[in-house]
């Protein structure tokens, strides 16, 4: 008995392949079972894939096809017999076809999720002549998301088709290039305020100043994009003037996180990216913030103290649209990490520069203007899910946190 071993080539496409399918309830040492029975037959694998779903197991193995298969079928459908299970031999040719270019993953997220709305984006990714190759669940809960491996479209094309249908649905909807760099993001920069914590920081001041309301419709105005934001924040600053410096840290402890902050952050942290917050508040505040949650870099404007007061005025240059691409650009430079590693996240007009110079940029419970214009855009309230659209699964947050309290 000198068995020859398998010979290893390209799969030629007229070559007989021999595809093997399990389906039954799941339970430990099936695969292992339908391997260990393959095994003896000095078989080459070609390609495995393995799903699990509420128990029910579906195992494929495509192989090498052996010149007589009768005795290969006879001791499968043996071992589905004694297993339980249904297995399938198909005899074809050659191995699977190759994926078409324009890979994309498309990210699908709802609270909840139905298949209403996941038959209208399957419909449009078919619309534009794209495959589906593959679909994973990332989360169940607090949102469920969806993965969705697509291939045969320009991902430019696809996002726009498909960030339409998610706001006509209801759900949100995230399209990236597919492919390794997806994997590589590096640096995560993100906006404060209304997006790393709840509200206004420059509200909540002006709360204490009693000239609330009229600060909350200026910011309103600047979010939409109707005023100039320097301009804006300059008179908003200046109704903060005679203010008790103290009030700042009053602020900092009222200051709510947005849900799922902290787990993000813990995250990415854990993996090796690096943080960085821009806002177009103030660094008394974001230095706070950046210490208390480990955050690498933090850029806002500064606030002028004199003799404990606040005069109204801020010192240097303001932070604004272009500010916080130009802060962007400046983290990732220092890093030695190129543009299409970052990842920016923000709610407002002056975040559009920053969402569009990074590899991804994500519009996070945001304003129609800047929902328009970035490449992704969340409405469910909790940071956290942006982990998904990095490829990050629940479980593996979970997971981690878990290992880190042992």
């Amino acid at each position: 008995m000198n068995a020859q071993p398998p010979v290893t080539s390209e799969a030629s496409p007229n070559r007989p392949t021999l595809l093997v399918t399990l389906t039954g309830t799941d339970r430990p040492g099936l695969t292992s079972a339908v391997l260990t029975t393959l095994a003896g037959k000095n078989l080459e694998v070609i390609d495995a894939e393995q799903v699990v779903l509420r128990g029910h197991l579906v195992l494929g193995v495509l192989l090498n096809a052996p010149r007589d298969d009768s005795s290969l079928k006879a001791e499968l459908a043996q071992l589905a017999a004694d297993l339980d299970v249904e297995i399938e031999v198909n005899v074809g040719l050659g191995d699977n076809e190759p994926r078409r270019k324009g890979r994309s993953g498309v990210t699908v997220i709802g609270h909840p999720l139905t298949a209403a709305q996941l038959a209208a984006i399957a419909g449009r990714i078919a619309d534009t002549g794209a495959n589906i190759d593959r679909i994973s669940r990332m989360a169940r809960y607090p949102v469920t998301a969806i993965e969705i491996a697509v291939s045969g479209a320009d991902p430019e094309s696809l996002r726009t088709v498909l960030a339409l249908e998610g706001v006509a649905q209801g759900v949100d909807v995230a399209v990236q290039a597919g492919g390794l760099y997806r994997r590589s993001k590096r640096l995560i920069v993100m906006d404060v305020d209304s997006t790393l914590i709840q509200g206004e920081v420059i509200e909540m001041l002006a709360a204490h100043a009693g000239r609330e309301a009229e600060v909350a419709a200026v910011t309103e105005q600047a979010m939409r994009g109707e005023l100039d934001f320097a301009d804006s924040l300059r008179s908003r600053v200046a109704t903060l003037k005679g203010l008790d410096a103290s009030v700042l840290d009053k602020v900092y402890d009222a200051i709510e996180l947005a849900p799922g902050a902290r787990t993000l952050v813990r995250t990415l942290k854990r993996l090796g990216y690096h943080f960085a917050i821009v806002s177009g508040g103030f660094s008394h505040i974001t230095d706070r913030l950046a210490a208390d949650l480990g955050i690498d870099f933090a850029m806002a404007n500064e606030l002028e103290i004199v003799d404990g007061l606040l005069t109204g005025r801020v010192i240097g240059d303001i932070v604004d649209r272009a500010g916080k691409a130009t802060a962007l650009r400046r983290f990732a430079t220092s890093l030695d990490i190129p543009l299409s590693q970052t990842v920016a996240i923000g709610d407002g007009a002056n975040d559009l520069d920053m969402l569009a110079a990074a590899g991804l940029g994500v519009a996070f419970n945001a304003k129609p203007i800047v929902r328009d214009a970035a490449d992704t855009h969340l409405s469910v309230p909790y940071l956290d899910t942006i982990l998904y659209l990095l490829g990050i699964k629940r479980e593996e947050v979970e997971a981690a946190d878990a290992d880190h309290h042992h």
